[in-house]
């Protein structure tokens, strides 16, 4: 009977030490896979429709695919100005960027289109250009660079400022001392207008006019004024003389990476903040406009005449930059935004 008795205790002992010590068939479940970060490089504070639609396209993305990823959206070159930030898109040790054009054209020269004075004449024209077959063309030629494009949003046309006289004609630029990108159309277009044109990183420019480093600069109207130019600046004129996309980047391994459902959740979260994108820029181009009188700036509207006078200026600058931009593509170009006037 103990016998009996103390093989039944070794048996329980045995079971209990089986059931609660792991012998259990149910497996632990496994931890939840952490989100994968996407974090976005703007060089443009936080109350820019680029910065607006970058968060945009955050809550698009995060309500669509919840808990996969991560997106943050950085303002004031944080991570790097638009080169070094692009750049580090493409070799991956960054996973996206809203930048200019310029940043591509080292590695597309194609890109070179979009500086070109005067090719775009209309909001319309550049929807066209973004939309259509000239968009995804260019888009196709970054892809063997390691980037995928995945929407134009618009920086605008650009205007110029400066602090010493009303502009109206490229006669009243000459001497004037107009900061512009490290750019070299910019730059040929600035001094066949008559200009001395000071390339100079954005962040230092505010300071430079203040200071009468420079007498003023070229950029559209919301950077003039959420920079509050129009406290160190005195005149704008509407000189339309670029018209600029920014363009929302991807590293490319990283998408192709991605299920393909979530490649196209990401695409069409893109587009509906470009969308979003132009439709902020475009409204707020309007208000400022409005708002810089306010603030005791001298807006100059040019004349188609007074215009022509500019445009027949920079001819030149055509003659160098076709050959180097390839002829059937300012063509195409110039025939798109001719449609559509």
């Amino acid at each position: 009977m103990k016998k009996t008795l103390v093989l039944v205790g070794v048996f329980l002992a045995a079971f209990s030490f089986f059931l609660f010590a792991g012998g259990s068939s149910e497996k632990p479940k496994a931890a939840a896979k952490p989100a994968t970060v996407l974090k976005i490089s703007n060089g443009i504070n936080e109350a820019h429709p680029t910065y607006l639609a970058c968060k945009e396209f955050e809550k698009i993305v995060e309500s669509k695919l919840p808990g996969k990823y991560d997106v943050q959206v950085y303002a004031n070159a944080q991570l790097g100005d638009d080169v070094r930030a692009t750049e580090a898109v493409r070799m991956g040790t960054l996973e996206m960027v809203a930048t200019s054009a310029s940043p591509l054209t080292g590695l597309v020269p194609e890109f070179n289109v979009f500086d070109l004075p005067f090719i775009v004449t209309s909001e319309k024209a550049a929807d066209a250009i973004y939309d259509g077959p000239i968009g995804a063309k260019l888009a196709a030629l970054l892809e063997p660079k390691g980037i995928k494009l995945l929407s134009y949003y618009e920086n605008g046309f650009r205007q110029l400022t400066n602090s010493v006289r009303e502009v109206k004609s490229p006669a009243d630029l000459k001497g004037l001392k107009i900061r512009t990108m490290q750019n070299p159309i910019h730059l040929a277009a600035w001094r066949a207008l008559g200009a001395n044109p000071t390339p100079m990183p954005f962040s230092e420019v505010f300071t430079a006019m203040q200071q009468k480093t420079i007498d003023g600069q070229e950029n559209p109207i919301p950077t003039i004024y959420l920079s509050k130019f129009y406290e160190v600046q005195k005149y704008v004129t509407l000189t339309g003389h670029v018209y600029g996309p920014h363009i929302l980047l991807i590293n490319k391994k990283m998408f192709d990476s991605f299920p393909a459902e979530d490649q196209k959740i990401i695409l069409e979260a893109a587009q509906a903040s470009a969308k979003f994108q132009r439709e902020t820029n475009r409204k707020m181009n309007r208000d400022f406009i409005a708002e810089l009188k306010k603030a005791g700036m001298v807006v100059t509207e040019l004349t188609p005449e007074q215009l022509k006078a500019f445009q027949e200026a920079v001819k030149p600058v055509y003659d160098e930059w076709i050959p180097k931009i390839g002829k059937d593509l300012v063509a195409e170009f110039q025939a798109t935004v001719a449609a559509v006037k």
